[in-house]
């Protein structure tokens, strides 16, 4: 599975993004596709993540401002970004596993597939 990362960009505080993520190399859904985003000096840290049963998951630093959501049939996945905030600013990855569950769905290593991240910049 190759995932394609796209959507990223420049744009102000208080403005909106669509990343989108597509994934080539399997025909039937994949259980989970999420995001994970890196801000410079710091780890990884989980965004938001989609099973293909439509069971959605956030951050608490996202929650009520970003939407997941996916497309089976295509095996995609978009994250619209609302009310952006400078400490938004990071690249972000979009990533994918098999089933999960619990707490597994926010940790980054139980993902085995990782897009090549796109940069979003917030400026204030």
């Amino acid at each position: 599975v190759q995932l394609q990362a796209s959507g990223g960009g420049l744009v102000q505080a208080g403005d909106s993004l669509r990343l989108s993520c597509a994934a080539n190399g399997r025909t039937s859904p994949i259980p989970v596709m999420g995001w994970f985003r890196q801000a410079p000096g710091k780890e990884r840290e989980f965004v938001a993540t989609c099973t293909s049963g439509g069971i959605t998951i956030y951050s608490d630093s996202v929650k009520g401002r970003f939407t997941i959501s996916r497309d089976n049939t295509k095996n995609t996945v978009d994250l619209q970004m609302n009310s952006l905030k400078p400490e938004d600013t990071a690249v972000y990855y979009c990533a994918a596993s098999g089933f999960l569950s619990g707490i597994s769905y926010r940790n980054s290593n139980k993902y085995s597939y990782w897009g090549q991240g796109t940069l979003v910049t917030v400026s204030s």
